[in-house]
């Protein structure tokens, strides 16, 4: 089994599993209750809606979004784009859909090169084909070009194809880095289309006061998702999503047959209206444990650490003759290749740093993972984990060193 617990684990953004959290899974499969309407358990709906306003004060979001739990980030923002096409009100979608309708337009959603996958899933699995999503380039910093948005939406409302949707990321999976949500809001307002922001990695940092800045913009969103279980010590899986439109969402999805029909629906919310899920696991009480146990200031103090940790991992980096940074180190994620004299060939050096990160991982003490950023075969570490301290990434530095020297270049 690979040991995602481990402090040297490092490929991917962890789900963390700390101890409150842990308890809470137990406690939470214990009871076992599902809270699909109101009624079934009224705690699940109670204890989510308070600690996702808890996240939401947390994040600095404005009062006017409302939140629910999803599993994973890629089922939030398959509601997001989901509502997005509902506030197609003309096409009336959820009544006639998609298929087989001459008087429907090719539709467009916008991401950035670097946009989470789950974007183009989404658009298959809601009928639009990976046709309909249209990747914008990025700059020398890996963010979205508001230029060649706006240029790319005047170009498909010229040809015929009807822009409704945006996505914007605080965090790429690649690189970490951020798009200017400010810019892309304003386009978005100009243009009269949704917008939807994957905060799901790097939204945690918004935690830490002086991080606040990450999510400029993001108060304008129509839709927000961030996952506390990539950074904030809650096991997998939990993703937080948010809206300022909850009844779109519910005008979505909303479908009740008679036998879940109570007679507290009038005056309360039943969950199972916001989404495509019916049955709801009791998520919130492990999301309440981590809060209630290391509290706002404790949680914010670890992710803090994990950005000394990167940016001191990043310093040994920039130190070394032998080795490159490849990305702004902006979260607790550094991206970096080997570089050493003499390898001026780009296929080369792709070729040694796949070799390099093999080695590493081959030795079994810790677990990097790889992208490609322009081209360029990059190595990732993403550091995240409750127990990882600064002895734990200097070990892992130099058995990076070690396995470079050991393949003789």
């Amino acid at each position: 089994i690979t040991h995602w617990n481990h402090p040297r684990f490092h490929a991917y953004f962890n789900s963390t599993a700390s101890s409150p959290g842990i308890l809470a899974e137990l406690l939470s499969s214990s009871l076992n209750v599902n809270g699909m309407v109101w009624q079934s358990c009224p705690a699940v709906t109670e204890l989510e809606e308070v600690t996702l306003d808890w996240l939401r004060q947390m994040l600095g979001l404005p009062q006017g979004f409302w939140g629910l739990i999803y599993d994973t980030a890629s089922t939030s923002t398959l509601h997001g784009i989901a509502m997005a096409r509902e506030a197609l009100e003309d096409l009336n979608t959820r009544e006639d859909g998609m298929a087989g309708r001459s008087d429907v337009p090719r539709l467009r959603a916008y991401i950035s090169e670097l946009a989470h996958s789950s974007v183009e899933k989404a658009v298959i699995t809601l009928g639009f084909g990976v046709n309909a999503v249209r990747k914008i380039p990025v700059d020398e910093q890996f963010r979205m070009r508001p230029s060649d948005l706006e240029a790319a939406i005047a170009e498909d409302r010229k040809n015929g194809i009807r822009p409704f949707c945006v996505v914007a990321t605080v965090g790429t999976t690649s690189c970490t880095s951020i798009d200017p949500v400010p810019v892309i809001a304003d386009i978005c307002q100009r243009e009269h289309l949704w917008l939807h922001v994957d905060a799901a990695y790097g939204g945690s940092a918004a935690i830490i006061p002086e991080m606040r800045y990450i999510l400029d913009g993001c108060e304008r969103a129509d839709s927000f998702v961030v996952n506390p279980h990539k950074w904030m010590f809650v096991p997998v899986d939990l993703s937080a999503f948010y809206t300022r439109k909850p009844d779109l969402l519910r005008r979505a999805f909303s479908l009740v047959p008679e036998y879940l029909r109570t007679s507290h629906d009038d005056t309360v919310r039943n969950l199972m209206d916001y989404g495509v899920p019916l049955g709801r696991r009791f998520r919130s009480l492990k999301l309440w444990f981590v809060l209630r146990y290391f509290g706002w200031n404790g949680l914010a103090d670890r992710l803090r650490d994990h950005l000394r940790l990167a940016k001191l991992f990043a310093e040994w980096v920039e130190a070394h003759p032998s080795f490159e940074l490849l990305a702004p180190v902006l979260f607790g994620t550094v991206c970096f290749r080997a570089h050493p004299a003499g390898f001026d060939d780009e296929n080369a050096l792709n070729v040694l740093n796949e070799q390099l990160l093999r080695a590493v991982n081959e030795r079994r003490e810790t677990f990097l993972s790889h992208t490609k950023l322009a081209g360029r075969y990059t190595i990732r570490i993403a550091i995240g984990h409750i127990q990882t301290q600064e002895s734990h990434v200097q070990s892992t530095w130099e058995l990076i060193q070690r396995e470079l020297k050991d393949l003789r270049v």
